[in-house]
């Protein structure tokens, strides 16, 4: 029986692990970890991760071909094939300081599995790492390898959180890179095998290493690039009048560009498109491509310029000051069906509104107090490390108060930001919410989930992003 085991049960190990041991019961699959924390979490009734679908998968599996422990080494040990899905935080200090990425947690699982293996072993790079990091784990595993033959593959996920156990179940593709050498290639056969159990063959696409490293930086720049184009028209579409949302939708119908990730919004977030992006910059700068690194830099800038937008929009439209003002958070993760925070625009939007001594009440479906309030006092690139390697108790922010329903956080507040599109926003009885709220009551809506027209009717003062601004924003500046 084939053995895998994954080092690293996260967001993208975890869910990972769980599909291909559901999908080929004739393979052994052990998801490791150091934290037993988060291990007992994923044998427990509570996964440490909020995923639709992930649940009943695990549950299927777990006890059968599918495991979760903390004994690293034994697992690794006896792997045929060993998965990495560790962290790679951007760095804060020394070279390549806030763009390139720390490959710390992935040398040190390189060395281990050089120095527990007693076997062959095909090394599968997991998390996304910046392009010839394959090359320095391969001298790494090479230099000590006792005579133990290693081959390293690329296997880039491309998943979306809040739908990753469907894309695993039916990917658009699966990219697997490798040596162009007899025994790279055997390798690749090896884990093309494990995916064709269930993914048709023409979706299983082969390169060599490097292609592979670079096609998942490349397709996160592509789509955080489509949102930061949208919403730099956002801004234009406020500035004239024209509404985004039609904007896009007339775009989106042209078959070369198609509607995906056309949607305005207060900018993206989520653990991959920042970093990688910044990533891909490094990469670009260390190749003297300086021409070629601005141009990504600009789809980060964007994005910061939306969030600062929103806030500036926020402060000037309530008489400029939201000092000791209650403002109520709808939404915390960085998009629905998902608990995940990290670079989440919540927190820029947040510690702007704080910034100006405003009183927040947060409430999200699936992002607990500890979580919120650990975000908000997180220095940044902090998120990406193990947590027992963050800030242990963080200080709490006192202007944040955490709650458990929508109309407990709007009570009493001047304005709500809806900063999550998740769908029971969409469904909140908005007039019970402006009864209860200060007058003049403010919505502004930074995933533009609610009717503008109906809200305006019950008497709130409206934000949409790019759409026509109600008369009461029209004199006020967007940007400080």
């Amino acid at each position: 029986m084939v053995k895998i085991c994954c080092i690293g049960a996260g967001y993208v190990g975890g869910p990972t692990m769980a599909v291909i041991a559901l999908k080929c019961p004739n393979i052994q699959v052990a998801v490791v970890d150091i934290s037993a924390a988060r291990i007992n979490a994923w044998n427990g009734e509570t996964l440490p991760i909020y995923e639709p679908g992930l649940d009943e998968v695990v549950k299927k599996c777990r006890g059968k071909n599918l495991s979760f422990s903390t004994d690293v080494e034994k697992h690794v040990s006896e792997a045929d094939i060993v998965f990495v899905s560790v962290n790679t935080p951007t760095k804060t200090q020394g070279l390549g300081a806030g763009k390139a990425a720390d490959l710390t947690y992935w040398e040190s699982a390189a060395r281990m599995i050089a120095d527990v293996a007693k076997s062959n072993k095909i090394v599968v790079e997991k998390s996304t790492v910046p392009v010839k990091t394959a090359e320095a784990i391969e001298k790494i595993l090479t230099h000590n390898s006792k005579g133990i033959n290693f081959q390293i593959l690329s296997n880039p996920e491309f998943l979306a959180e809040g739908t990753a156990i469907s894309d695993l179940f039916n990917p658009d593709r699966v990219l697997i890179g490798g040596r162009e050498t007899p025994e790279g290639k055997k390798a690749i056969e090896t884990l093309r095998d494990v995916y064709a159990q269930w993914v048709p063959m023409d979706r299983i696409i082969c390169t060599n290493l490097w292609s592979a490293e670079l096609s998942k930086l490349a397709a996160n720049a592509f789509l955080a690039q489509r949102i930061s184009s949208v919403n730099s028209m956002s801004a234009l579409c406020e500035a004239t009048g024209a509404d985004v949302s039609q904007v896009s939708h007339a775009v989106g119908k042209d078959t070369r560009i198609g509607p995906k990730f056309l949607n305005a919004s207060v900018g993206f977030g989520g653990s991959c498109f920042q970093k990688d992006i910044l990533n891909l910059v490094y990469i670009c700068e260390c190749n003297g491509l300086p021409e070629v690194a601005n141009y990504w830099k600009q789809v980060i800038k964007v994005n910061d310029y939306q969030k600062t937008r929103f806030v500036n929009r926020i402060v000037s439209s309530m008489f400029n000051t939201v000092s000791g003002k209650k403002i109520a958070i709808l939404g915390f993760a960085f998009k629905k069906d998902t608990g995940d925070t990290r670079e989440t625009p919540a927190i820029d939007v947040c510690k702007g509104l704080i910034g100006d001594k405003a009183n927040l009440s947060i409430y999200d479906p699936q992002v607990n107090q500890d979580q919120i309030q650990r975000d908000l006092s997180m220095k940044k690139f902090d998120w990406d490390h193990p947590v027992h390697l963050q800030p242990m108790s963080p200080t709490s922010v006192t202007d944040v108060t955490v709650v458990w329903d929508a109309y407990t956080a709007t009570k009493d507040a001047h304005g709500l930001c809806i900063l999550t599109e998740w769908d029971e926003f969409t469904k909140l009885d908005y007039q019970k919410i402006f009864d209860n709220m200060q007058k003049p009551a403010f919505v502004f809506d930074g995933r533009n989930i609610v009717d503008v027209e109906k809200l305006r009717k019950i008497g709130f003062i409206v934000y949409s992003i790019g759409k026509p601004l109600d008369d009461w924003l029209k004199d006020m500046p967007a940007v400080a």
